[in-house]
């Protein structure tokens, strides 16, 4: 009698386990106001170096077509763009960048006395695969470049992620915005990229 019972007892742990295995729970952080910084003219001094991917699977990436995009607004760096909802957020000031999977957007803001027009040392010894291309961005003079770069090898798996990035430069009034957007060689985000390097706004 005491052995059924033992077993009975197994057999609803079993099924709570079972139970909390087949079920995945998700939060969704919806922001409701701009994000903002003081209203001090910044210079960046960390280094703009090329950008690197998490080293994941080269096929992650994919910004789906139902994505939500929500102003980012840099007041101390004077500028606001869209990114996807959900994405993960890091720096401030003069240097921003927002990640998710192997996607990287990097926004850099620093005083320049005139705008960019070749490539600049942070671009030497990468792939070039085009630029410079002079067009306009939010009615403002823009130049981009295309790029190819190699991610640091994962830690546990030892992979390299091979990403594309499109570099634009931004430049207003004795300041100069260098805009990385970069995906998995293999991913299509050109559509959602289209839209936000189009969203980028001087203040």
């Amino acid at each position: 009698m005491k052995l059924a019972h033992h077993s009975y007892v197994v057999l609803l742990v079993a099924a709570a386990l079972a139970g909390c295995g087949g079920h995945k729970s998700s939060a969704t952080v919806v922001s409701t106001s701009p994000q903002t910084t003081p209203s001090t003219v910044p210079t960046s001094t960390a280094p703009l170096t090329a950008l690197q991917a998490e080293a994941t699977s080269a096929a992650a990436g994919d910004i789906p077509d139902n994505q939500v995009f929500i102003e980012f607004v840099n007041a101390k760096a004077g500028y606001t763009i869209k990114y996807p909802e959900g994405w993960a957020q890091q720096g401030g000031a003069g240097a921003v960048t927002f990640r998710d999977k192997n996607n990287i957007v990097r926004i850099v803001v620093a005083k320049a006395a005139v705008p960019h027009n070749t490539a600049d040392a942070s671009l030497k010894g990468l792939h070039l695969k085009s630029g410079p291309k002079g067009m306009t961005v939010g009615g403002r003079p823009a130049f981009k470049f295309v790029y190819t770069t190699q991610s640091a090898p994962n830690a546990v798996t030892g992979k390299r992620v091979t990403l594309t990035v499109d570099r634009y430069y931004l430049w207003r009034g004795g300041k100069e915005a260098i805009v990385d957007l970069g995906s998995p060689v293999g991913v299509d985000n050109v559509d959602a990229y289209r839209m936000m390097i189009n969203s980028f706004r001087w203040k």
